[in-house]
């Protein structure tokens, strides 16, 4: 993102009542997590300590925010049977409920016909859309991410993001297949 513009951390700590994601990837290959991905898919272990230093910084970030009164949501449409990644994503989500995100996981075949961003995004306070660009291997695209606060923009992702999370199954119900 340019210089001027606010950081995701910057969004997250300043919303004020919602930041919602939405992930429509089937796999991610992002450098940050790329030894944690290795280690589960040869081991089957996934680090799920709240406390680790893989996932402190999200915790607490997440926490913080929820502590003053905003609802964390996030929505995964997915194919099925899944990827080795979303099993490997499947498998961490119980710290981000933990940090207080709500997750729940839409089978594609039942997003059809609904009509949804190009990209990933995360929505703050329904006002601002910020887009996550990867390669075809699904690590990030240099600048990795783009901010809208076009109202329609806000707006229609926004829709999009909520019929989505109407149809999903919350992750506690979703069994992986």
């Amino acid at each position: 993102m340019p210089e001027n513009e606010p950081s995701f951390n910057d969004l997250m700590e300043s919303a004020r009542h919602s930041a919602v994601h939405l992930e429509m990837r089937d796999a991610y290959g992002v450098g940050d997590e790329a030894d944690d991905f290795a280690e589960w898919k040869r081991t089957g272990l996934r680090d799920a300590d709240p406390e680790s230093e893989y996932w402190r910084p999200w915790v607490d970030l997440i926490s913080r925010a929820v502590a003053r009164g905003v609802t964390v949501r996030r929505a995964r449409v997915v194919s099925e049977p899944v990827t080795d990644y979303i099993r490997y994503e499947h498998a961490g989500t119980t710290v981000n409920v933990h940090a207080g995100e709500q997750v729940r996981w839409l089978p594609r075949r039942n997003a059809s016909d609904l009509l949804l961003p190009g990209n990933d995004l995360w929505i703050f306070d329904g006002t601002t859309a910020l887009f996550n660009h990867f390669t075809g291997n699904g690590d990030w695209h240099k600048p990795g991410m783009e901010l809208r606060t076009e109202p329609a923009i806000a707006r229609q992702c926004s829709v999009a993001f909520d019929a989505v999370w109407q149809r999903a199954v919350p992750h506690s119900q979703y069994k992986i297949h």
